[in-house]
């Protein structure tokens, strides 16, 4: 199941290499809901994989942005202690371009910064539908 979450990006860190063939990118966004005429601010930190850690190249701190992630979560044990590690994986980035002060409603998205959406030009799509 995929999710997504529209915030201002307020951290992008390094790649980091786990291993040899494992890498990973971490990076913060603040997400602001109004509630009951409140402001309530929230941190989310993303980490994205593999040939996904430049997705965030593409964007600049205090950009707006809309992050589509999945939510994983590992089991780990070691010396009869269970502990779980949940990441939210980000697969996809967007920038928000502001209007011109209309809402955010009517903001104006930008081609999507991932590669997922087009085919290879030599495929052929078989699918029944």
């Amino acid at each position: 199941m995929s999710y997504e979450l529209t915030g201002k990006l307020i951290s992008k860190y390094d790649t980091v290499q786990r291993t040899e063939s494992f890498k990973t990118r971490e990076f913060v966004v603040e997400k602001t809901d109004e509630i009951n005429g409140k402001s309530i601010v929230n941190y989310v930190k993303f980490q994205s994989v593999q040939d996904k850690t430049a997705l965030v190249d593409r964007v600049n701190v205090g950009d707006d942005i809309k992050v589509y992630f999945n939510i994983k979560c590992s089991k780990w044990e070691k010396e009869g202690k269970t502990n779980y590690i949940t990441n939210l994986d980000a697969w996809r980035i967007e920038q928000i371009l502001n209007t011109g002060g209309k809402s955010n409603i009517d903001n104006e998205y930008l081609e999507p910064l991932d590669t997922f959406s087009s085919l290879p030009p030599d495929s052929t799509d078989d699918l029944p539908f």
